[in-house]
């Protein structure tokens, strides 16, 4: 998201994980805060799903949640557990898809040469894990039909546990670990569209990409009122659905859709304001409520001791912690060897190998793509959901651990950021050596000096008529 801004440096080399601009930084902030929120939220959700799925109230949480609810005769007729998947998850892509249009126009993503190592280390973060899965299963005898679901990294799970754990990371981490989020929830949303689609209702399709084109005119257009665009994305999604392909693509496709670059008389673009509404639903509603009807499974010693015997299983959990971790670090280490990409000097290569440890926490995603890889068998579902829960806790507590080594450091670092002894709203460390902070005074000072010497030529041309003859 944010783009790290480039500090000139002697050599040829870029810096990595450098300072962000200071719009970014607080556009940065604001993104992150309401996703700390929600990650503790979706955190206090899958543990009560645990809790009301391992109790004497199992049976109730089992018939809630397989509790049928909606109009057959349009296709709608679903289970709650299914409304979750499908419905609510359709509102946590569409703030995704508005994510990425903004990283693609105004972040980091819009720029090649900055978009390179963050790509590249999701990229190798989801190709990792699905090797090691594809390994186990292979030595195993297993089933290679899970082999996307330890791909994905849970930003807001991660966010929780850095405030569970009080750690507070610089903001080019932070960036970069949100750029890294990004990036993995396309390239997941692209394996649910190609991988798990069934067979296609060409009708339903049709009529949905036909409901997006008309979405994407009246944008083009201009025309507001969510009167108008509410109703329309609840049938492109009922289309999509009815169709074939997985709901929640229609939500990623009207979050593309929307501009996130701002005309003359706006403040915020028309992408950027509905992020700022839409956000706190998905992050304090749709996402917490998805975890509350999916993450319940039944947890005994000898469920855990399946997850590390059965093939599909551990595939899933050395997928999160190890392939995550080893690939993403990896692949952030070899793009910025052979860009010449220099590191920040305040920050060293433990620190990406922390934020890459803390990728592993794949929460939200992953158990939607075990739903879909193993929709035909309830049991092992629920054991690859038991894997993701049991990979994602250990990939937290090992990060938690590394990022506890260096939490002085980050301390320190982020008061820095933080300080403004003036208290004119801008960081002190922005005011000190930001290149566009020396400009703008530079200009301040020459537009005074114009002005003084504006005053004397006035002044002189007065004296001039006051001493000639009347």
């Amino acid at each position: 998201m944010p783009a790290p801004t480039r500090t000139p440096t002697p050599s040829n080399q870029r810096k990595f994980l450098g300072r962000l601009s200071l719009p970014e930084r607080t556009f940065l902030a604001d993104a992150l805060r309401a996703e700390t929120v929600g990650g503790v939220l979706l955190l206090v959700a899958a543990i009560a799903a645990l809790i009301w799925a391992n109790t004497t109230l199992s049976e109730s949480y089992e018939s809630i949640r397989s509790f049928h609810i909606g109009p057959a005769s349009l296709g709608l007729d679903l289970s709650v557990q299914h409304w979750a998947a499908d419905g609510l998850l359709a509102v946590f892509f569409f703030v995704a898809g508005i994510e990425l249009k903004r990283e693609l126009v105004a972040g980091e993503l819009r720029d090649p040469k900055a978009a390179a190592l963050p790509v590249i280390a999701a990229l190798s973060g989801m190709a990792a894990p699905a090797l090691v899965y594809a390994l186990v299963n292979v030595i195993g005898d297993g089933s290679m039909d899970g082999w996307a679901v330890p791909t994905a990294t849970d930003i807001a799970f991660a966010l929780a546990v850095l405030a569970v754990i009080g750690t507070s990371l610089p903001s080019a981490l932070r960036a970069f670990l949100l750029t890294l989020a990004v990036v993995d929830d396309l390239f997941a949303i692209l394996i649910i569209a190609v991988f798990f689609t069934s067979d296609l209702n060409f009708a339903a399709l049709g009529g949905a990409v036909a409901g997006l084109a008309v979405f994407w005119v009246l944008l083009r257009k201009r025309v507001r009122g969510w009167y108008i665009y509410v109703p329309l994305a609840l049938v492109i999604w009922g289309l999509m659905y009815n169709s074939g392909v997985h709901a929640t693509i229609a939500g990623v496709a009207m979050g593309l859709m929307l501009r996130c670059t701002k005309d003359a008389d706006e403040a915020h673009s028309p992408g950027e304001h509905i992020e700022h509404l839409v956000r706190p639903v998905s992050a304090g509603l749709a996402v917490p409520l998805f975890a509350l009807f999916s993450a319940g499974v039944t947890i005994s010693g000898n469920a855990v001791g399946e997850v590390f015997t059965r093939p599909e299983t551990l595939g899933v959990v050395l997928g999160l912690v190890v392939g995550k971790a080893v690939g993403i670090f990896g692949g952030t280490w070899l793009a910025a060897r052979f860009t010449k990409a220099e590191l920040n000097d305040d920050l060293a290569w433990p620190d990406v190998f922390a934020v890459a440890a803390l990728a592993g926490i794949g929460f939200t995603v992953s158990l939607l793509i075990g739903e879909l890889a193993f929709a035909g068998d309830a049991g092992l579902t629920d054991q690859v959901k038991a894997s993701v829960l049991i990979g994602s806790l250990i990939a937290a507590v090992l990060s938690g651990i590394l990022l506890k080594l260096r939490v002085r450091r980050y301390r320190a670092l982020c008061e820095e950021e933080e300080r403004d002894e003036d208290h004119d709203g801008i960081p002190d460390i922005y005011e000190q050596d930001e290149p566009a902070y020396h400009l703008r005074m530079a200009a301040i000072h020459e537009a005074k000096a114009a002005e003084h010497r504006r005053l004397a030529e006035l002044a002189g041309a007065s004296r001039t008529n006051n001493d000639s003859p009347a």
